[in-house]
């Protein structure tokens, strides 16, 4: 989640090995070497593919995305903070818990389905710990629900989340939708951060049966990062 600024943290983030690395590498944040790390270990990417990125901004995910998905690829990003052009991303501004901004990136889709999406949002800290986890359990349903609305049958979702109040229960219905879901908890997170990063594969047969034909598009929409 976020988190206030201090002096620890800016010394913390000046040193920190990562953020040197995505200067020199010219990588947009840190969090970029999140997503290379599970990506090669888990082969979320191929050439050509459809990708959306929830929760962009500053675009380090963006950036992976775009250059694994090639060419042929498309990526689609969307934030509610502005994010500077990046080659091969096709970028949204605005809140996507707003209907008109969830509309604007059906359109953009237009009719394609998704190969993978990916979210690493989380919610501002309001220093109300149950009101925080909330939150973020919020934000990550809504890319899940999105995920199911979008995904190609074998298509698969990358989700933030947060050990805390409704995480097994976040878990359990990922397991129900999909096929296979594992934890991941790349080196550029830090320690004591409870993050982690939920990677569910292969949407249900049954799951798409119930939600509707494979060309549906979602109704409901997805918060951005705030």
């Amino acid at each position: 989640m976020g988190r206030v600024r201090g002096r620890q943290w800016i010394k913390e983030h000046v040193t920190d090995r990562f953020v040197r690395r995505a200067r020199a590498e010219g990588m947009r944040s840190r969090a970029a070497f999140k997503l290379e790390e599970i990506a090669r270990r888990d082969r979320l990417f191929a050439p050509g593919m459809v990708v959306v990125d929830l929760g962009a901004a500053p675009g380090g995910w963006s950036q992976v995305a775009a250059r694994a998905a090639g060419e042929g690829g498309l990526v689609f990003a969307v934030d509610i903070l502005d994010m500077p052009a990046i080659a091969g991303v096709t970028f949204i501004r605005g809140d996507f818990r707003d209907p008109a901004v969830a509309q604007e990136l059906d359109r953009a889709l237009g009719r394609r389905m998704v190969d993978l999406v990916l979210s690493d949002m989380a919610p501002n800290l309001s220093g109300i710990a149950s009101a925080d986890q909330a939150r973020a359990t919020a934000l990550a349903e809504l890319a899940r629900d999105f995920a199911l609305k979008r995904l190609k049958p074998r298509g698969n979702l990358l989700v933030k989340a947060f050990h805390g109040a409704g995480y097994a229960a976040f878990v359990a219905g990922l397991r129900g939708a999909f096929e296979r879901v594992d934890t991941r908890k790349p080196e550029a997170s830090r320690n004591r951060s409870s993050e982690v990063y939920l990677l569910a594969r292969g949407v249900k047969r049954s799951r798409i049966e119930r939600d509707g034909a494979a060309g549906a598009v979602p109704g409901a929409a997805v918060a951005a990062r705030s």
